[in-house]
């Protein structure tokens, strides 16, 4: 078996798994896998740059993993650090990737949209293949912070398109109001933001064929907080969600509830993590939006994602 570490630094989260993988069959197991909110994105859509207060928070994280990595024994040449969104977006974001090198020692790699899109689909349609309902075609959904990919393949990616309708930079652009989110948004502001979401869908349906696929998989916190919350957990449990399957009607419902909520009410959900109170209404529309738009009946929600898909990449050694 072979030791490998991922960290996946979005506009949003940071996130971390470690893993044993099968040199053979590729097949990955968790050692050590965990998120920590961060808010990397905080005011990058305003001002286009990496605040500083935002940046402690995440060495903050980095040095948590840093010795997380090395308690584990994983190698350097086993490690890879993937930025997205956020740092894509920043004038500043040397700043962010040498303190990276200083607490980790490897080199972030600052992905596009089409290589975030293409370890997205990697790592959330290993083992689809087979099981019941979930037929390729797929098009993988992938609702960050900052942007959401677009990827439709079957064996391998053959379209795909990165658009800047992620949670955090929709909640920023659309629901704040004198600095602080407005609770609940008013109507216009939902408005605005659905228009926003269904221009960036169409201009992801100019590459991607949207209606092309037999199996929509959604991925990312936003996706999987919408799925604890429509099948009543009373608390967040990755096994429970992961494939699980939810139709278009039951994603709109908590939609509309989670736009019609208090941050109160929100922040009373039991599988809702603190960090994601004040944008899983933006982000649950983006997937409701998404669903209407294709005619998807459904959608499979994936807790393998970028991460898994890094995984794979550091457990191969390539550069």
């Amino acid at each position: 078996m072979t030791k490998a570490a991922a960290i996946d630094c979005g506009t949003n989260s940071i996130r971390l798994l470690i893993a044993d993988a099968d040199p053979v069959t590729g097949r990955l197991t968790d050692l050590d896998r965990r998120m920590e909110i961060v808010r990397l994105g905080q005011g990058v859509d305003r001002t286009g740059r990496l605040a500083p207060e935002a940046l402690e928070r995440t060495f903050d994280a980095c040095r948590a993993y840093a010795e997380a990595i090395a308690r584990h024994g994983v190698t350097p040449d086993r490690v890879r650090f993937a930025a997205t969104s956020a740092t894509r977006d920043a004038e500043n974001r040397e700043e962010f990737t040498r303190g990276v090198r200083d607490i980790l020692g490897v080199e972030p790699e600052v992905i596009t949209g089409d290589q975030e899109a293409a370890l997205s689909f990697d790592g959330a349609t290993r083992g689809l293949a087979g099981r019941d309902g979930m037929a390729p075609p797929y098009l993988v959904l992938d609702i960050g912070g900052g942007s959401t990919e677009f990827v439709l393949g079957d064996d391998e990616v053959r379209a795909a398109r990165s658009v800047d309708i992620g949670c955090v930079r929709l909640t920023e652009r659309h629901l704040v109001r004198d600095g602080r989110v407005t609770d609940p948004p008013a109507p216009e502001q939902i408005a605005a933001m659905t228009a926003d979401i269904d221009a960036a869908i169409d201009l992801a349906a100019e590459r991607v064929p949207l209606g092309g696929a037999a199996t929509l998989v959604g991925l990312a916190g936003s996706v999987t907080t919408v799925a604890g919350i429509a099948l009543g957990l009373p608390a967040y449990d990755s096994a429970a969600i992961h494939h699980t399957r939810l139709t278009a009607a039951r994603v709109r419902e908590v939609s509309d509830h989670l736009l019609a909520a208090t941050h109160a009410e929100r922040a009373a959900i039991p599988v809702m993590h603190p960090g994601r109170t004040d944008v899983i209404g933006a982000g649950a529309l983006v997937l409701a939006r998404v669903m209407e738009r294709t005619g998807a009946a459904e959608v499979v929600v994936s807790e393998h994602d970028i991460l898994d898909g890094l995984a794979h990449y550091a457990a191969s050694g390539a550069r």
